[in-house]
């Protein structure tokens, strides 16, 4: 099993801001039968995906094909705003969906791509999560984690994978794109649009909540050649050129676009990349922090997708697509859980 990333001074910073938040409510505060409301929104580094128990659970008609977990960051808060509460209860309503884009957040629906026991016919179309969430002038806080998916990063990656093959660059190919296929700095002008767009409409949806936004974490080396091109495991045949690329353009950029929008609309940001640098997908087991292209997953997750010729079966391992493990979960949690309470304490 791995280790727990929560931290003693993590747990100490917790109970003090519990007990600060209460010290300010008024008098018999902390006992009233209200509770914060907490939405969390975003895509699958969100959502969870192969980390922890499937919610809804398996089988559970109300399943929606968004693959959200109790591994993932939100329930960890959760679970810590339990334990520790900031005044009084917070209630979370997580309407975080795999695969969900920028646009998906507060303009358009989303038709799931879960690959775990779809229904006949494939899965029905959700309503955009700031609908889903019920947004309102009652919201305290919006947690935010979207954007790689608007890219799309995975496209990316898997370019990057298929021009390493033949030993090509996938820099090149999106730095001066073939016709019909934006560059990456259109990449990104693209996605700080969509994001400035995003965040009105969830300003007006909840006009009185504190938003917070997640940045990704540092799911490639900070030196291209720590990877391994043989394993798939890691990043596969990526060329080291190309993921110091992806690292340096792609990934910080992303982080880069969100924090200044934030910044703009005076959120709060909340950094998770620095604090995971060296926990990549191309360390150790015992140490990374994002699985790589195939890597460790519950059993319920597949081994293998046939459309995309991955067969990560072969090795004993499961399709995570570089998403984050247990250890990363936590890692972004400890991070949210803090922003949440400072946020709390603001209101």
């Amino acid at each position: 099993m791995r280790r727990s990333v929560f931290r003693p001074h993590a747990r100490v910073l917790a109970v003090g801001l519990a007990l600060t938040a209460a010290a300010l409510l008024p008098s018999g505060a902390a006992n009233a039968a209200d509770q914060y409301e907490w939405a969390a929104l975003g895509d699958s580094y969100t959502a969870g995906g192969f980390v922890g128990d499937p919610l809804p659970a398996l089988g559970d008609p109300a399943r929606d094909g968004c693959d959200r977990t109790s591994g993932a960051y939100p329930g960890l808060v959760e679970r810590e705003l339990e334990e520790f509460p900031p005044g009084k209860a917070v209630h979370l309503t997580n309407v975080s969906c795999g695969n969900a884009t920028i646009k998906n957040i507060g303009e358009t629906k989303q038709t799931p791509i879960s690959p775990v026991q779809p229904p006949e016919g494939g899965w029905a179309e959700v309503d955009t999560q700031v609908k889903r969430a019920n947004l309102d002038a009652d919201t305290d806080v919006v947690t935010i984690g979207v954007g790689g998916n608007s890219l799309p990063f995975g496209d990316i990656l898997a370019k990057c994978v298929e021009e390493g093959a033949r030993n090509g660059s996938c820099r090149e190919y999106y730095t001066n794109p073939p016709e019909g296929e934006e560059s990456i700095q259109d990449k990104l002008a693209r996605v700080q649009g969509e994001y400035i767009e995003m965040l009105a409409q969830v300003h007006t949806a909840a006009p009185n909540a504190k938003i917070i936004t997640v940045g990704y974490p540092a799911v490639l080396p900070e030196d291209g050649s720590e990877c391994n091109r043989l394993l798939p495991t890691e990043l596969g045949l990526t060329t080291h050129a190309d993921v110091d690329w992806l690292r340096e353009d792609v990934l910080k950029r992303l982080n880069q676009t969100i924090q200044t929008v934030t910044d703009f609309f005076g959120d709060r940001y909340v950094d998770v990349y620095s604090s995971s640098v060296g926990h990549d997908a191309c360390q150790p087991a015992d140490e990374k922090w994002v699985e790589g292209i195939c890597g460790d997953a519950a059993e319920y997750w597949p081994a293998s997708l046939p459309a995309a010729k991955l067969h990560c079966g072969l090795i004993g391992k499961r399709v995570t697509l570089v998403h984050p493990n247990g250890d990363g979960y936590a890692n972004t949690a400890n991070h949210v859980e803090r922003a949440i309470r400072i946020a709390l304490l603001e209101r």
